[in-house]
């Protein structure tokens, strides 16, 4: 029975949601939180460095959701915090672990359907093979570094995220004003492929693979029905009633963004989720109109 919980990312859109669910459904919440300051709620770590296996000691499950943001130009010095906070993190997290001496049975480990690469109108599954670039890669690597959690027992998940919509950050909060200004459009052609899945479902999602011992590995986190670009431009529009006349042209957004714009923003994935779906959890937004809308107007 799972009572008391450590999670880590507590700050971002996912964190914000899940850490007041949690607590409402009656779990002891800890934070791992990044800093020196330590508090009976929270335990200070550095993901760049060890953490000693008694601090991580005593959990029932854990959720990690710590990494820099993808987004902004991919210098070299961005490219290495990407990486180094993704892996480095994960793998001193997964180390402490396997050396704690109460383990957690569960641990829900984030990665995210960057593992896929640009892969067109393809439609993907958890089995299907990763892609090439620094994103795959990155991906590829993340989940490699769970490794000494899986080897010492602990049922280990993950969880390959899609475009997650909160009104709280994230993707849809960085477009949210140009678009309710009249300022918004498709991106490129508008013919890649976006996985989304509301915060509320990736909430639900991560309690249920906590729930479900036959849950572990990949597991992708994205709704049921992904959409092109051009159809989440126009259900963004039509949700704020605005238009939605101003697309961005590929040259545009390859010289602004660099490798980040044509990785991220003119990325094909068309993503299923597959052992979500297979495992029995229901989704409560499968329809991208009814999630912005119920996300939007909440």
């Amino acid at each position: 029975m799972i009572s008391r919980i450590l999670v880590s990312g507590v700050s971002g859109p996912i964190g914000a949601a899940l850490l007041p669910h949690l607590s409402s459904c009656g779990y002891e919440v800890v934070r791992l939180v990044r800093g020196s300051a330590a508090g009976t709620a929270q335990i200070p770590w550095d993901p760049a460095h060890s953490l000693a296996p008694d601090a991580v000691s005593g959990f029932d499950a854990v959720i990690h959701l710590a990494g820099e943001s993808i987004i902004g130009r991919w210098t070299a010095a961005k490219k290495a915090k990407i990486r180094d906070s993704r892996v480095a993190g994960t793998r001193h997290l997964a180390e402490a672990l396997a050396q704690a001496k109460r383990k957690p049975s569960v641990w829900v480990s984030s990665s995210a359907i960057g593992y896929y690469g640009s892969r067109g109108d393809e439609v993907l599954n958890e089995n299907s093979a990763p892609g090439t670039g620094f994103l795959p890669d990155v991906c590829r690597d993340w989940e490699s570094a769970t490794r000494p959690a899986i080897d010492a027992g602990i049922r280990t998940a993950q969880i390959r995220t899609g475009i997650v919509l909160s009104a709280l950050g994230g993707a849809l909060g960085k477009m949210l004003t140009p678009f309710r200004l009249g300022l918004g459009g498709r991106l490129g052609d508008g013919r890649q492929w976006m996985s989304w899945i509301d915060v509320q479902d990736m909430v639900g999602g991560i309690l249920h693979i906590l729930k479900t011992d036959a849950l572990q590995g990949a597991v992708n986190m994205v709704a049921p029905k992904p959409v092109t670009n051009a159809e989440f431009t126009r259900t963004l529009a039509s949700v704020l009633s605005r238009p939605a006349i101003f697309p961005v042209p590929t040259f545009a957004i390859q010289a602004a963004m660099g490798e980040m714009g044509e990785s991220v923003l003119l990325g094909s994935q068309r993503v299923q989720a597959s052992r979500l779906t297979g495992t029995g959890y229901p989704f409560l937004f499968s329809d991208l109109q009814a999630s912005l809308k119920n996300t939007l107007h909440r």
